[in-house]
C-alpha cells in the first residue's frame, strides 16, 4: 500500500517538494497559511485540507516545511495541529531547519501521542527541491527512518541518517556553517578581482577548474556577476539559520567567529530591506565599503 502523504508549507521549497511526492505517485493533501500554494498543487491534482490537524488526519506521514521553530511548534503542536490529528502508525518529518533542542522537545510531546517524528532538514535550494536532488540530513529512530525512506526518496538524492531527534538539525546548522562562510569567501573574491580591475567572469572561470572552487562559485558568482538576486535561498532564512547555530554554539561554548562575522553581514542587509533577495546579496554588504559593484 502506498503511504497517503500530508504536506505542509508550500513556498519556494515545499511547492516542488510537494510536486515529486504526485510524480511519485504518492497521494498527497495539502495545507498551507496562504492559498496560492494549495491553489497550485490541488489544480494539480492534490488533495486541500481545511487543518494541520485534518492533514495528519488523512495522512500515513505528513511532512512540513515552514519558517522557523515557532513556526513548526504551532503546525505541530498548536490548536488545530498535526498532535490534534494523531492516529496509529502516524509520522511527522520536519524537513524545515529549525533549533535541535525545539525539535527534541516536539518530538518528545508527539511521541506522547503516539506520533513518530523524524527532523530530516534539507540542502540544495530551490534548484534541488526542483530536480528531486536534496540532500537529506535526517534525525531520529533508524526504523522510521528506514519506513520513510521512500518517501524521502521521491524529494532527495542522499538520505543520511545523522543520529537520535535532533541530529538531523544539527548536521543542517553544520551545512549553513559552511554556506554561509564559503559564500562570504566567494564574495570576497568577486569584489576583489572588480576592485582590481579583472572582469569577475574571468576570475570566476579560472577559480573554478581549480582548488578554489565550490559549489556557490559556481552557482552564485555567476547570478552576483548579472546582477540576478532572485532567491532561491532568501537573506532571511539565512541569516535565521546562522542565528540558531550561533545559539547553539553559544550554549555549548563552542567558537564560531566566522559564522558570527557572516551573520552579522547578513543581519544588516536584511536590516536594509534585502530580506526576500536570494543569498548572493551578499556580495552588496562589500561593495559599497570597497567602492565598487560587481558586474
Amino acid at each position: 500500500m502506498v503511504d497517503r502523504i500530508g504536506f505542509i508549507g508550500l513556498g519556494i521549497m515545499g511547492r516542488p517538494m510537494a510536486r515529486n511526492l504526485m510524480k511519485a505517485g504518492f497521494p498527497l493533501t495539502v495545507w498551507n497559511r496562504s492559498r496560492p500554494g494549495i491553489d497550485e498543487l490541488v489544480s494539480e491534482g492534490a488533495a486541500e485540507g481545511d487543518s494541520a490537524a485534518e492533514v495528519a488526519r488523512r495522512s500515513d506521514v505528513v511532512i512540513t516545511m515552514v519558517g522557523d521553530s515557532p513556526d513548526v511548534e504551532q503546525v505541530a503542536l498548536g490548536a488545530n495541529g498535526i498532535i490534534e490529528g494523531a492516529h496509529a502508525g502516524l509520522v511527522h518529518i520536519d524537513t524545515s531547519t529549525i533549533s535541535p533542542d525545539v525539535t527534541r522537545r516536539i518530538a518528545e510531546q508527539l511521541a506522547e501521542a503516539g506520533v513518530e517524528m523524524l527532523d530530516a532538514p534539507v540542502s540544495g535550494g530551490q534548484q534541488g527541491a526542483i530536480d528531486g536532488t536534496l540532500s537529506i540530513m535526517a534525525g531520529g529512530k533508524a526504523e522510521t527512518l528506514e519506513r520513510c525512506r521512500p518517501v524521502l526518496a521521491a524529494m532527495g538524492g542522499k538520505i543520511v541518517h545523522c543520529g537520535a531527534s535532533g541530529a538531523g538539525q544539527t548536521v543542517k546548522l553544520c551545512n549553513q556553517i559552511a554556506v554561509a562562510i564559503t559564500n562570504l569567501g566567494v564574495c570576497e573574491a568577486l569584489v576583489f578581482a572588480a576592485r582590481s580591475g579583472i572582469d569577475p567572469r574571468v576570475m570566476v572561470e579560472a577559480v573554478s577548474a581549480g582548488a578554489g572552487t565550490s559549489w556557490q562559485l559556481q552557482n552564485l558568482a555567476p547570478r552576483m556577476v548579472a546582477r540576478d538576486f532572485r532567491p532561491g535561498f532568501k537573506v532571511a532564512h539565512q541569516h535565521k539559520d546562522l542565528r540558531l547555530a550561533l545559539e547553539t554554539a553559544r550554549a555549548m561554548a563552542a567558537p564560531l567567529p566566522g559564522t558570527g562575522l557572516v551573520a552579522e553581514l547578513f543581519a544588516k542587509l536584511e536590516a536594509d530591506g534585502l530580506g526576500e533577495e536570494g543569498t548572493q546579496a551578499l556580495v552588496k554588504a562589500l561593495e559599497a565599503p570597497a567602492g565598487v559593484e560587481v558586474h
